[in-house]
């Protein structure tokens, strides 16, 4: 729900046209929730997931560590108050001239999953930290991350092997089980391929010391999610299974997790309709969509709650959809959403849990409609 920071917030100042804003107490207290289930791993942000610079100035001074994605994203970190030796180029897909920017930042920890990744780092980073990111299924995300980045397993042993022949230090292996992961037990068979990596390399006396663990740590959307301390249980006990007594260095990389609860976006009722007279469903167009920063309902993959001044009074099945001329632009109709039958034009709707990518979702100005404004509070 949101907090009464953010209700207080928007009954003051009224902002017009849809708004994210974003209450800075629940990131404080999700990164504590982070530092208290896993006292032993590193926290990166992933930037990507809300860049806001009061959030990322936040988070530096509590003594998170950041994980970029792009040159942008290091200058955003580095201007939030954090070092360079904190920061992580964690995208398996960059330029050569930007890992020579990065390395000309500071930055001495990157990201591969390919043997010609690592020659590039090689090339315009040397003597760099790497690490490989070994291939996951994803299953149990709410959004999984698919086939695009990673490796198999044995061929991450190449990789790292790769590295070190090229001058590099074979930091260690990553995995990323997919977002809004809410299954418990994800991270322990991507733990067991991590320790394969790390087996098969020390019996060529090539040590690695680094598990990144990755993100998809869930946010609450319409179901309850696994509590932070739950999953920090969860994976120190497949920790302790794969690597007994040798624990590694291990990362985790929270975004939705850290931010999501945080936010929530104001919008409106445009307009309410049918398609025929004897139409059983109604279609509500709120002033944002998909191009808005609603792009996580493609697929209806993520079903945010929602809030209305209407809630309590008896519901109906509704297409929920944006404002634009596309037809892309339908937030839920394959699994219709109940709203209140009393709902009407000009009402305001809060959507709720969306603090985590929004606002860099939303398009710069399709149909003319301006970028999702943000207020961090």
């Amino acid at each position: 729900m949101a907090t009464q920071r953010i209700l207080d917030f928007l009954a003051t100042r009224r902002p017009d046209g849809p708004c994210l804003v974003v209450d800075l107490d629940v990131v404080r207290e999700n990164y504590q929730a982070f530092e208290k289930a896993l006292p032993d791993s590193r926290i990166y942000y992933a930037v990507k997931a809300n860049p806001a610079p009061e959030i990322l100035r936040l988070l530096a001074s509590l003594g998170s560590s950041f994980d970029t994605a792009s040159v942008a994203e290091i200058e955003m970190a580095l201007n939030a108050g954090a070092s360079p030796d904190r920061i992580s180029y964690g995208n398996t897909i960059k330029k050569e001239r930007d890992i020579a920017r990065a390395f000309a930042l500071g930055i001495r920890l990157f990201a591969v999953d390919s043997v010609e990744e690592v020659e590039k780092i090689a090339r315009a980073a040397p003597g760099s930290r790497v690490f490989c990111r070994v291939l996951t299924d994803g299953a149990g995300a709410e959004w999984p991350l698919s086939r695009k980045f990673g490796c198999v397993p044995v061929m991450a042993v190449d990789v790292l092997r790769c590295a070190k022949a090229l001058g590099l230090d074979a930091y260690g292996v990553s995995f990323h089980v997919g977002s809004q992961q809410t299954n418990l037990s994800a991270w322990d068979e991507a733990l067991g391929d991590a320790r394969f990596v790390f087996q098969t390399l020390a019996e060529e006396g090539i040590t690695l010391r680094m598990v990144n663990m990755g993100g998809g740590f869930p946010t609450r959307y319409l179901r309850d999610v696994p509590s932070a301390q739950a999953y920090g249980h969860a994976i120190f006990e497949a920790l302790k299974k794969h690597f007994g007594n040798r624990l590694p260095e291990t990362i985790i990389e929270p975004g939705r997790g850290m931010v999501g609860n945080a936010g929530v976006i104001k919008s409106e009722v445009v307009l309410i309709s049918k398609k025929s007279a004897n139409d059983d469903v109604r279609w509500i167009y709120l002033d944002i969509g998909k191009f808005g920063g609603l792009a996580e309902t493609m697929d209806e993959a993520i079903r945010y709650p929602l809030v209305t001044p209407r809630d309590g009074d008896e519901t109906a099945p509704c297409v929920l959809a944006g404002p634009t001329c596309d037809s892309a632009d339908v937030l839920y109709e394959k699994t219709p959403y109940p709203m209140p039958v009393s709902l009407t034009i000009g009402d305001e709707v809060l959507i709720m849990g969306t603090g985590a990518y929004t606002t860099t979702y939303a398009s710069v100005a399709f149909n003319g409609f301006e970028p999702l404004k943000a207020y961090v509070i």
